[in-house]
């Protein structure tokens, strides 16, 4: 099940577009991360230098990203350690126009920094979705048999 719940993870990953991030010294925010196909296990940020993330990241901080797909198919904490980069190739590859809407100019601005999250766990869960589960949950009523709640399960990157 973890290979199929990995690989259902990240899939599923690549549809959400935000979550909450926090860190040691840094109180959650959202924030919008970007998947690195080329890395597995790594999630990227783009913030500005003077936030607490960018602060926490510097030191190398353990932080933690709660997301949840809008259709309800994936709910996941994610845990892992922010670090600070200057790959400019990265930043180049991940860079769009949500980005750029935070930003004065290009990816070249001096206040970008670019957060790289290595992950260490995540604990996953995921659903068919609302409907599905509402219509577990009116046939638990009649049955008396659980609601199917999904996959559920601890991911070790």
């Amino acid at each position: 099940m973890t290979n199929d719940l990995r690989k259902e993870f990240w899939d599923r990953m690549d549809d959400v577009r935000s979550g909450m991030l926090g860190a040691t010294g840094a109180r959650s925010v959202p924030m919008s991360h970007f998947v690195d196909d080329d890395t597995p296990g790594t999630l990227w940020f783009i913030t500005a230098k003077g936030t607490d993330i960018a602060k926490s990241a510097a030191s190398g901080a353990e932080a933690e990203y709660i997301v949840s797909s809008k259709d309800e198919h994936l709910y996941a904490r994610i845990h892992g350690r922010i670090t600070v980069s200057q790959d400019v190739a990265q930043l180049d590859d991940i860079w769009n126009a949500f980005a750029a809407a935070w930003f004065e100019g290009d990816q070249n601005d001096p206040d970008i920094q670019l957060v790289r999250m290595d992950l260490s766990e995540a604990e996953v869960w995921m659903t068919d979705g609302n409907l599905k589960f509402l219509f577990d949950v009116a046939r638990a009523n009649v049955t008396g048999k659980k609601p199917d709640m999904g996959q559920h399960g601890t991911l070790t990157f």
